[in-house]
């Protein structure tokens, strides 16, 4: 918009003008009309005029804003004179003539600012406690009030320092079960057995009881779903189509085994970020563990193409900072950090470390995966005679022979061997709806799958319905089978498609399927054709559906394979072909999951450039790998490698001089143990995060664990044993004199953040469920693998159904269910499970009537209680007595009160002992670590 002709006018002429003095003239104005917005208190826009350097760099939307010898290109002078209501500043009272023209003239003069006149002073971002070194010392504390020297640095010790400090009294320790119970859910995320309370109470060998913890293989599970949390783990893609992960579970099992190792700390952080280079090909799956667009769901042009890549590299980002760093560095994308010392360079420099990792599988170079490929291999050979033999036993098109009715799982149309250069499948109707293929196969004389991609087959079709990651023609021969990887025509009831052989090829027999997996059976092509073409592009009818047995949607073995049409003798000789073809497939499909890994694909890093707002399309000077300004000076050459890229930051992220690395760390254990970091801000150590409440101890906690070889069982093993850990959470009889103390105390600190008590707390929604099936004897430990499946699909838009019949399968470990993103486990979602759809440093725990509702009445709940009871039953026999007091051992590592015995009694005699184990399940004292 062109300024008004006075203020043209008055730019002419203002070089003639006597120079605007900036500390009389200038700044009152900034003073009176600016500093309400943009000062020390308030920067709107990003834009501060109370200091000069922050007042050159300008504001976000439009810096610089003072462009001294050009007042006419000057933003802010556009801003003061501009006829837009919406944009005039000030909003309320526009500057006076004589103020405008004084702005004016000084910018014209060329912006003098002179140096020192500033009466606030800009804040160093940097002079924060968590950007400076780790104390080197620290092995005594300074002397108390009344203390004759230094004491020794303990936990204990600054706990004690502290809770004086504040005038705090600790609570009495806690009883032996309440620490046992305590220290194995903490540890296992289970409850303990009745045979290890008893051996705890006669030995009291705390060390002895912690060795045997960490030891535990259900240790590493429980420590790993922490993490997991953290990197938002989940086994599938995110956003609205949420396709199948179906290779992400072994960085799952890669966590799990490292913190059963106890792989040192500093180990584990490069593993994930180049594993690939350590012969630990899963754990970069924290690369990649957040969600991603798909081909599919990303516009075809160039410009949604750099968006999505953007996106992408930033979740890496993202990642990386919060995890590891407990930094938000993704605030910095669009414009330098509004808290923290990180630049919008510092953020995009850190992009150029991760600038060649692509979200995809990729090969695991493990002994197993190995041993996988050659089983597969070894069976193919197999699988191709059998569907050579198999074969004979499909009658021919046109031979006069009953062929088997069509069904949804796989059809086959054998004819004599013939030439062909292309094949088309034209389906003429369906049983409903668009037609839908799971895959076309096209066999020659040697039973080889010539239709397949790989094999250089082009297709082509006569219209897609193109549902991005599940109904895409390039799924059509990609060798993949079931709904979630098929073609899907766009008319209803009709469409075609065509495959192309890189060279003529002699042909036997056409297979095809609308579901292999037999969970569908709409869409079906009830009648159809296959044409073939030779090399000079001729065409002819090899098959159709006119001598089918006609589909009939009753017959409910319509979808799974048939040998109908086929005499008594070829159906018993065809039969146990039939089963080994189908145990050959089961082997290769477990075999094929076994060989890759969804960890991130490598190449040739993108070139990384500064962007304007964060807008691909606005990109600004490049940017080489550096890490963050305010921690080091570490920067790579344009031209490094892309491994080395990534070796390069993860070693400078777990460099023992890196400030953040173990604070970091050692305050997520502490969380993990007392519910509440040193640092209530666990992901954010920034200028915006909360303050330490015992900082000195964080530090010593930090240095003993780079002191400990990065350790992370040593960090466990001190702050279980400490007496901190072995407070009483009881708030004690409300007459006795420890309880007036409790209650002086809880006036003080109410949310025990000084440790003067115990912080009890709910258990996770996770060891809510394992620890219910520990009890009733149902858990299933087995380790590792692909997930258990908590809904009727793996992933997809909605609709997702519980699946509430109990298998030995789906009553593992609740960290080896398939996680689908952002879909709540049904029961125990309503615990404050997170769904993956963002980072979870820390479990907020809510209380709601569905929680209440779900842990009483769910077929879950109830198929436990009834296992219990039998459980309790068998132990015990038929006396009430035994029953209720095994179920007490069982359930709250205690025998019951003479109270509780009586109020049980009646109603075990009359209903069984299955309600009071449904009741058990629900009370407090099992759903809470004491």
């Amino acid at each position: 918009m062109p300024l008004p002709l006075w203020i043209s006018a008055l730019i002419t002429v203002s070089a003639i003008a006597a120079p605007v003095d900036f500390v009389r003239e200038v700044r009152p104005i900034f003073e009176k009309h600016c500093y309400e917005c943009h000062s020390e208190k308030k920067q709107k826009s990003g834009l501060r005029l109370d200091i000069k350097s922050e007042a050159f760099k300008g504001g976000d939307n439009h810096a610089p804003d003072i462009i001294a010898g050009k007042a006419k290109d000057s933003p802010l002078i556009h801003f003061i004179t501009t006829d837009d209501e919406d944009e005039l500043m000030p909003p309320k009272g526009k500057l006076s003539s004589s103020e405008i023209e004084t702005l004016t003239a000084w910018i014209n003069e060329g912006a003098a600012w002179p140096d020192g006149v500033d009466t606030a002073k800009l804040e160093d971002k940097r002079d924060h406690w968590s950007f400076k070194p780790l104390p080197r010392s620290g092995g005594i504390l300074p002397p108390q009030r009344g203390q004759d020297g230094p004491a020794p640095a303990t936990i204990d010790a600054f706990i004690e320092a502290k809770l004086k400090e504040n005038g705090l009294t600790m609570s009495p320790e806690a009883d032996p079960v309440s620490w046992l119970r305590r220290v194995t859910f903490d540890l296992t995320g289970l409850p303990p057995t009745p045979e290890e309370m008893d051996a705890f109470l006669k030995s009291k060998n705390h060390d002895a009881v912690v060795e045997r913890l960490l030891a535990s293989p259900r240790y590493g599970e429980r420590w790993a779903q922490h993490w997991l949390d953290v990197v938002r783990y989940a086994d599938t893609h995110g956003f609205e189509v949420n396709t199948e992960r179906p290779n992400a579970w072994p960085y799952r099992d890669y966590v799990i085994k490292a913190f059963n190792n106890d792989t040192p700390y500093d180990r584990f952080i490069k593993e994930q970020l180049v594993g690939d280079a350590m012969g630990q090909d899963a754990a970069t799956g924290f690369l990649v563990t957040a969600s991603v667009l798909l081909p599919g769901q990303i516009g075809k042009d160039d410009q949604s193409k750099r968006l999505a890549r953007q996106d992408s590299i930033d979740e890496i980002v993202v990642n990386i900072g919060q995890t590891f760093l407990g930094l938000s560095i993704g605030c910095a994308r669009c414009h330098d950090h509004k808290f923290d010392p990180i630049t919008a360079k510092d953020y995009y420099a850190m992009q150029a470390f991760v600038a060649g990792v692509e979200y995809g599988d990729r090969d695991l170079r493990t002994p197993e995966a190995e041993a996988a490929r050659a089983e597969a291999k070894r069976l193919q050979p197999r699988l191709a005679e059998i569907d050579k033999e198999l074969a004979r036993f499909v009658p021919l098109v046109k031979s006069g022979a009953e062929r088997p009715m069509l069904n949804a799982r796989e059809n086959a149309d054998r004819f004599a061997p013939t030439k062909a250069k292309r094949v088309r499948f034209t389906i003429k109707a369906t049983n409903n709806l668009e037609p839908c293929i799971d895959e076309l196969e096209v066999f020659n004389t040697r039973g080889e799958n010539v239709a397949l991609a790989t094999a250089g087959t082009q297709r082509k079709s006569g219209g897609d319905i193109g549902v991005a990651e599940r109904h895409e023609l390039r799924f059509i021969n990609d060798g993949r089978y079931g709904n979630g990887r098929s073609w899907m025509a766009k008319e209803n009831g009709k469409g075609w498609v065509e495959l192309e052989f890189t060279q003529e090829q002699t042909i036997e027999r056409v297979v095809w399927g609308r579901d292999r997996e037999g969970k569908f059976t709409d869409r079906l092509a009830i009648d159809y054709q296959i044409e073939i073409g030779d090399s000079a592009g001729q065409w002819q009818t090899i098959a159709d559906a006119s001598d089918r047995r006609k589909f009939d949607p009753k017959d409910k073995k319509q979808a799974k394979p048939t040998l109908n049409g086929l005499s008594a003798d070829e159906a018993k000789r065809a039969k146990p072909l039939v089963q080994e073809k189908a145990d050959i497939e089961t082997k290769i499909k477990a075999a094929e999951n076994a060989q890759k890994v969804f960890a991130g694909t490598f190449r040739t890093p993108d070139d990384i450039h500064l962007l304007n707002r964060g807008d691909p399309e606005q990109p600004k000077e490049p940017v080489v790998p550096a890490v963050l300004s305010a921690l080091g000076d570490w920067k790579l050459a344009k031209e490094t490698p892309e491994q080395k890229r990534r070796q390069s930051l993860a070693d400078w992220i777990a460099s023992p001089q890196n400030p953040l690395t173990a604070r970091v760390m050692v305050n997520r254990i502490w969380q993990g143990h007392f519910g509440t970091g040193l640092v209530p801000t666990p992901s954010d150590f920034g200028r915006m995060g909360m303050k330490a409440s015992h900082p000195e101890l964080l530090d010593w906690l930090a240095a003993e664990f780079v002191r400990s070889g990065w350790s992370v069982k040593h960090m466990h093993r001190l702050i279980v044993l400490s007496a901190a850990y072995r407070r009483s959470s009881r708030m004690g009889d409300l007459q006795s004199p420890s309880a007036v103390e409790n209650r002086r105390s809880l006036d003080i600190d109410s949310e025990s953040r000084y440790l003067w008590r115990f912080p009890s707390r709910r258990l996770e929604a996770e060891s809510i469920r394992d620890s219910m099936l520990a009890v009733s004897g149902q858990l299933n430990v087995k380790m590792h693998g692909r997930g258990f499946n908590l809904f009727d699909q793996r992933g997809g838009l909605s609709g997702f159904d519980p699946i509430e019949t109990f298998t030995p399968d789906n009553q593992r470990r609740m960290i080896y269910a398939h996680k689908v993103r952002r879909e709540p486990e049904t029961v125990f979602g309503a615990f404050d499970c997170p769904d993956a759809g963002q980072s979870t440093a820390i479990r907020r725990a809510s209380t709601t009537p569905i929680q209440a509702l779900n842990l009483f009445n769910s077929r879950f709940t109830l198929a436990q209680a009834e296992a219990f009871a039998a459980r309790v039953k068998k132990e015990m026999g038929e006396d009430s007595t035994k029953q209720i007091t095994r179920a007490y051992q069982l359930a709250l590592s205690r025998e019951p009160t003479r109270d509780e015995l009586a109020e049980a009694q009646p109603i075990v005699r009359q209903h069984g002992i299955a309600p009071l184990c449904r009741a058990l399940f629900n009370s407090n004292e099992f759903l809470f670590i004491p």
